[in-house]
């Protein structure tokens, strides 16, 4: 396991070291635990956190299991799938009452599948432009 987090810390400060987020167009971070899902907008410029959602603060945090799904419903998000599509949600939300519109988004150095593409796919729907 510790060379898995190695690499995904490789692949982090790889990417790291080609974004920047400034006020106008915010780095949208996000962190992933094995309960929990984070997201932040940061402005590198001045290191602050302009927005931070999680899922801790959503209201329904018991999405639909998979056993409950009926026949034709495959392509519904169950899961922590679904809890990361409205972690993206409400971190677009947020940024739009501070009226950013265009973000940079950071992974993370997390690969580009499951949560993470959940959490994107939630904050583009939320009309946050990458």
């Amino acid at each position: 396991m510790l060379k898995e987090k190695q690499k995904r810390i490789g692949r982090h400060k790889r990417i790291r070291a080609k974004i920047f987020g400034t006020k106008e167009r915010p780095r949208l971070c996000v962190f992933r635990s094995n309960y929990h899902i984070y997201a932040q907008l940061i402005d590198d410029e001045k290191n602050i956190t302009i927005v931070a959602a999680s899922d801790l603060n959503l209201k329904s945090k018991f999405p639909a299991k998979k056993k409950d799904l009926k026949e034709g419903e495959k392509n519904i998000r169950t899961g922590m799938v679904a809890i990361a599509y409205e972690v993206g949600k409400l971190i677009a939300k947020k940024a739009s009452e501070k009226k950013i519109e265009k973000v940079v988004f950071d992974r993370g150095g997390y690969k580009y599948h499951g949560i993470i593409k959940a959490l994107s796919e939630g904050a583009r729907e939320g009309d946050l432009k990458f």
